[in-house]
């Protein structure tokens, strides 16, 4: 299974998000799957059922609504982004099963670092004690997946106190750099995609 990893380094959320779209709809039965590691300047971005309520007040970081589930997020420097362009239905996995896969990839890279973190039936993402590190939202189109994880580095958190972040007031962030995993964001990227390849290997087919 030959996934290929691009580093795209930190790079705008809309002509981002605008290169998925186009990277899915132009796709055919032997383009191979990719990932994308990549971090973004500040930006908050609301799901296709997102409320606006779920946003505060304004603190001056702009606002693209977006084609994933889920409700609005925050991406900012010191957060790596990974977006997963996949072809499920060759790699023969169901999207519950992908999400879970991410959700896996996440949590043992965390573990690998002496940090315990789980997931929640009905909240997707990735969780130490009741503060999230990890956000996970995807769109499926025509059986092949974009969006991806974001994982929360090394960044400042003030912005996700401006949200409720994926729709819950009052929910707690927390980053790696908190939980004393000293990574860069380079090599938390790296690091994760190689969990999110192994679990892939290890759930396809």
């Amino acid at each position: 299974m030959d996934i290929v990893v691009k580093r795209l380094g930190r790079v705008d959320y809309a002509p981002t998000f605008q290169a998925m779209q186009d990277f899915t709809a132009s796709r055919s039965d032997t383009t191979p799957d990719e990932l994308w590691i990549v971090e973004h300047p500040p930006v908050y971005t609301l799901g296709q059922a997102g409320k606006p309520e779920h946003i505060l007040r304004d603190v001056g970081i702009p606002l693209v609504k977006i084609d994933r589930g889920g409700q609005v997020t925050y991406h900012g420097p010191g957060q790596v982004v990974i977006y997963l362009l996949l072809d499920l239905a060759r790699l023969k996995i169901k999207v519950r099963e992908l999400v879970t896969a991410i959700e896996q990839g996440v949590i043992d890279l965390l573990a690998e670092h002496g940090v315990s973190a789980e997931r929640r039936d009905g909240a997707p993402g990735v969780y130490v004690g009741d503060a999230k590190v990890a956000a996970l939202g995807l769109r499926i189109r025509s059986g092949c997946s974009y969006h991806g994880v974001s994982l929360n580095v090394d960044m400042d958190l003030y912005p996700f106190t401006a949200i409720n972040p994926c729709g819950y007031a009052g929910l707690k962030v927390i980053q790696t750099r908190d939980l004393n995993i000293p990574l860069s964001v380079d090599e938390a990227g790296e690091q994760l995609a190689k969990h999110l390849l192994r679990q892939l290997d290890t759930h396809h087919g």
